[in-house]
């Protein structure tokens, strides 16, 4: 009980408190990603130089879980080269399919407060829009 506690107090900071809702002045990549099955919309926002994310911001409006999700995802990609970013994106989506190792889901430090998730299914499409969202916007600019 005392974890998920924990988890719900990081998924609380984030809704309330994001550190990366805003316009992101010069950013080179920017993507909308949209839940059409509960009106989520986020629109993702990216500085990349030379192969690294320097700089991250989303706008939008959405449920707690996608704007949680969006916000912990770009502390953990800001800063990170590309690939590194893509190769985070997959071990969460593995992670909220039940599939991703222990050691893999450490990886994503506050991305895990995400890991029960699978067991509420109209809430998976919420958690994983920023992280598919991005990992679409670098597919295509890559």
């Amino acid at each position: 009980m005392e974890i998920k506690s924990y988890y719900n107090e990081i998924l609380t900071d984030h809704n309330i408190h994001p550190g990366h809702k805003e316009d992101l002045v010069g950013a080179t990549c920017v993507h909308e990603g949209i839940n059409p099955s509960c009106g989520d919309d986020i629109v993702l926002q990216l500085k990349v130089e030379d192969g690294v994310i320097t700089d991250g911001s989303f706008n939008g409006d959405g449920c707690a879980v996608s704007q949680a999700s969006a916000d912990i995802m770009l502390d953990l990609i800001v800063g990170q080269k590309v690939e590194e970013a893509r190769r985070l994106a997959d071990i969460f989506m593995r992670m909220i399919k039940g599939q991703a190792t222990e050691e893999e889901i450490e990886e994503l430090d506050e991305g895990a407060a995400l890991r029960d998730i699978s067991h509420m299914p109209a809430r998976v499409k919420c958690a994983v829009l920023a992280w598919r969202t991005m990992d679409e916007m670098l597919e295509k600019n890559s």
